[in-house]
């Protein structure tokens, strides 16, 4: 009776090679990996190759419009490219936010955002995104300064006087927002809770607070030189101080909240750009880098230093850390606060 003998199966050797047959494998791996990473880098550099889309949150004539529009003109310049801005206003940001968020992540969409970005994950109890998850960071455009306006009408001159008038009239003053979760709202709130000032919330739908705080239906705001300039340039409107910790070069003789007696005080808005999650590194490195450069061209930098807003150009990382750290501060103001928006 013969005995069976073990042959061992031809594929089945094939698939565990020696070291000497896998090197060969390995190093042509590896070439395909390097070529593929040099094509992708390459890719990058000639981006973009067709229009770009920039996703603003807010209607057309507010602070986000007006500088999305001045960056994209550098921005087109430089890529010698279309930036289409697309204004898609509502539910303070989230209707926009949605959207870019659920765009392919190739670099051709983004979104200008601020503030509310990071205020909206406390303000809302469902949100269709997360606001870092979902986003990749490319930069922090400008920070820009926000000043405490009120109504010529108001007996006020100060900081000092206007919570003087608070607290011995507690809920008989208003103030103006752009509408719940806005920058004005929330830097309005950080001031009542450090102060414990009762003055009562009017929102309106975005820049129609300004207008409707002309005509006297409310008596103050916190806002920024871009959308208050020219009511306080004719006296429709007056300053008392401005949120930021130092004084703004736009106006440097109106003092800090801080400085008025509400030390602790600070609010700096800001504007960054954001694409969705998983845009390649190498695209998002070309980004900021043609962003950055924009950024330091003397004309874009005289036309956001006009508006009080100072050009910044944080590396993606630094943003995205910069996001982190407002998401955790607002959180305190609304949850302080017990303000809900739905």
């Amino acid at each position: 009776m013969s005995q069976s003998r073990f042959v061992p199966h031809p594929t089945r050797h094939a698939a565990h090679p020696g070291p000497r047959q896998a090197l060969p494998r390995v190093l042509a791996l590896l070439a395909a990996c390097a070529l593929g990473a040099t094509a992708a880098t390459g890719h990058a550099q000639d981006f973009p190759q067709r229009a770009v889309r920039l996703v603003v949150p807010f209607p057309p004539g507010g602070a986000t419009d007006g500088l999305a529009r001045i960056l994209a003109q550098g921005l087109a310049a430089s890529w010698g490219q279309q930036i289409v801005v697309d204004s898609r206003p509502g539910a303070g940001g989230n209707i926009a936010a949605d959207i870019v968020a659920r765009t392919a992540p190739d670099g051709y969409t983004q979104i200008m955002v601020g503030l509310n970005h990071a205020a909206n994950l406390s303000l809302y109890r469902k949100l269709n995104y997360h606001p870092l998850r979902d986003f990749t960071p490319i930069t922090q455009v400008v920070a820009i300064d926000t000043f405490l306006a009120v109504h010529p009408s108001l007996p006020v001159k100060s900081v000092q006087e206007l919570l003087a008038l608070a607290r011995a009239k507690p809920g008989a003053l208003n103030y103006a927002s752009g509408g719940n979760g806005s920058s004005p709202h929330m830097a309005m709130e950080l001031f009542k809770s450090l102060t414990r000032a009762d003055i009562v919330h009017v929102p309106y739908k975005g820049t129609e607070s300004i207008t409707g705080l002309m005509r006297g239906e409310a008596a103050m705001i916190f806002e920024n030189m871009i959308s208050i300039g020219p009511a306080v340039k004719t006296g429709k409107l007056r300053v008392l101080a401005v949120g930021s910790p130092r004084r703004s070069t736009a106006m440097p003789q109106v003092p800090t909240v801080a400085e008025s007696g509400v030390p602790g005080y600070s609010v700096t808005l800001w504007f960054g750009l954001l694409g969705p999650a998983a845009v390649p590194k190498a695209v998002v490195d070309k980004m900021h880098r043609d962003v950055v450069a924009v950024l330091k061209t003397p004309d874009v930098r005289e036309r956001f230093t006009a508006l009080g807003a100072e050009p910044v150009g944080s590396t993606p990382a630094e943003f995205e850390a910069f996001i982190r750290a407002e998401i955790g501060k607002w959180e305190t103001v609304i949850r302080g606060a017990g303000i809900q928006v739905d």
